[in-house]
């Protein structure tokens, strides 16, 4: 990815959560990126990962602040969600996980009444910002 097309107020963030197209074009799990890391220091960038298991695919991950007003709080406090859809079982549900996690540990798994179609894309906006619309 360029840095161009970056949008300008992402240049501090540190994480980075992105789906794991595996096979393509569906998504088999969630990566979470550090993005200080550089390639002299030799480490993996790779700080999380979650797969969703056999036959399992998700859609783009977002996070969600944990408390999205406090500026002190950590860049990682908070949620990873996204939706996962069974093939198997022919069950969906909105996955929600522990964004600090090295797991991205499963904190709530809510089923859904009928299937989310694959690269259904999704917005996150708070309270006040959708009550100045």
């Amino acid at each position: 990815m360029g840095h161009k097309i970056i949008h300008e107020s992402c240049y501090h963030c540190r994480y980075v959560y992105a789906a794991i197209g595996n096979p393509a074009p569906k998504f088999s799990g969630v990566v979470k990126l550090d993005v200080s890391v550089t390639g002299g220091d030799n480490r993996d960038c790779t700080v999380g990962c979650r797969i969703f298991g056999q036959q399992c695919y998700g859609g783009e991950p977002f996070f969600v602040a944990r408390e999205p007003n406090n500026p002190g709080a950590d860049e990682d406090d908070g949620y990873v969600v996204t939706y996962v859809h069974n093939e198997n079982t022919k069950e969906s549900s909105f996955l929600v996980m522990d964004a600090k996690s090295p797991n991205l540990d499963i904190v709530a798994i809510v089923k859904l009444p009928q299937r989310v179609p694959y690269g259904f894309h999704g917005l996150f906006v708070r309270d006040e910002d959708l009550n100045k619309l």
